[in-house]
């Protein structure tokens, strides 16, 4: 180091005895453990306020799937307040109708599936005996006997398992209210929210800050439109193939793929493989099998159709980015991750992108710089001020 009158400069033959690309590798690599950190502390934040942070992400994608109704009531005149409330009694009551149209057929259908379950198990244990196995009556009596005593056993363990799941009612009564609080004020004046919000940013990256904000939220309006479609189209899909073959309960194992095509790539497959074990204890294993197909049927038809066609169109994602994004949401915080990573991803995307957009007044003023030319002089120069 180098003195002089008060400032402390650093050494130029020091510098130099320095790789430039160690130089420049330090460089990236304290700027790269900044954000890091910066990454890991907003995560630990999310993290303990997790009961807050998931309703109003969850609230901010109905909000998303809701605003293009309530913008085409306001603009047919109808009062901004009374726009919110008609489509949000009209969403509720669609999905309480829908919910209890499925429970019923479930309840309905529970007492054939468990009379078909005992006809496969007593079908299974007149197979082990005559079978290939030729297994003895008692062995098979022993083999039950001791899965309902590790049942027995266990009781204490499952029964405060079903009080701890008992005692998280609270967390999700408060989460919906939540929920339905954030959504109606979204809805309502989201757009004023946001200009608030942003005015914390300096006036010369406001307006930019803003359209990063506005081309995120579009993203998030197409990510939610397009997973509905592609949802929709697994479960009708699923769902006619396995009425088509008299699968019980083949309306409520559809509503299952329908909410397990939320998650991209992976739960679809996952709730379909319910369609398949029920498949197999009420019809066999070629039905099972038939299912198995079907299943994968319509997954090829989404991989290679509707999520290019649908998806691509409303969210630029790599498909490695999305199983990413789906893993690391699924590991930090379970199935909640899963569903809320990718249209995180989605937003993040197309907000970064447009932050890192090149500027285009800055570039022209570059090119009138570089010709020699100034730049027009400005005619209104406190026009760009905002106050407050």
């Amino acid at each position: 180091m180098t003195r002089s009158p008060g400032v402390l400069t650093a050494d130029p033959l020091a510098d130099e005895s320095v790789s430039p690309v160690i130089r420049k590798a330090a460089a990236w690599s304290w700027r790269l453990l900044v954000i890091g950190a910066a990454v890991m502390a907003a995560l630990w934040v999310m993290t303990h306020l997790e009961l807050i942070f998931v309703p109003v992400a969850l609230a901010a994608m109905m909000a998303a799937l809701l605003m293009p109704a309530v913008d085409l009531l306001h603009t047919r005149r109808v009062p901004r307040g009374a726009a919110v409330a008609g489509v949000i009694l009209g969403a509720i009551a669609v999905v309480g109708g829908i919910l209890t149209f499925v429970v019923s057929q479930f309840i309905s259908g529970a007492p054939d599936l468990v009379e078909q379950v005992t006809r496969s198990i007593d079908g299974l244990r007149v197979w082990l005996v005559e079978g290939p196995a030729h297994l003895s009556k008692d062995q098979i009596d022993h083999a039950g006997d001791s899965v309902i005593t590790a049942l027995r056993e266990n009781q204490a363990k499952l029964t405060s398992g079903a009080l701890s799941t008992a005692g998280t009612i609270t967390e999700i009564v408060t989460g919906a209210l939540l929920v339905l609080f954030t959504l109606i004020f979204l809805l309502n004046g989201g757009r004023d929210i946001f200009a608030f919000i942003t005015r914390i940013f300096p006036t010369t990256v406001r307006d930019r800050v803003r359209d990063a904000g506005r081309a995120g939220f579009r993203s998030l309006i197409g990510y939610v439109r397009a997973t509905c479609l592609v949802a929709l189209v697994d479960a009708i899909g699923i769902g006619t193939g396995l009425a088509i073959m008299g699968v019980p309960l083949a309306l409520p194992l559809a509503s299952l793929v329908f909410l397990g095509a939320f998650i991209p790539l992976v739960g679809a497959v996952l709730t379909g493989g319910i369609a398949v074990v029920v498949a197999l204890i009420a019809k066999g294993w070629v039905y099972a099998l038939i299912t198995l197909g079907l299943i994968i049927a319509v997954q090829q038809l989404e991989a290679h159709v509707l999520q290019p066609i649908v998806m691509g169109r409303a969210v630029s994602l790599h498909p490695l980015a999305v199983v990413l994004a789906i893993a690391g949401g699924g590991v930090l915080a379970g199935i909640v991750g899963a569903l809320l990573a990718v249209p995180a991803l989605a937003v993040t995307n197309s907000a970064v992108r447009v932050l890192l957009a090149p500027d285009p007044d800055a570039e022209e003023a570059l090119l009138a710089a570089e010709s020699g030319a100034g730049p027009d002089p400005d005619p209104d120069p406190g026009a760009g001020d905002e106050s407050g």
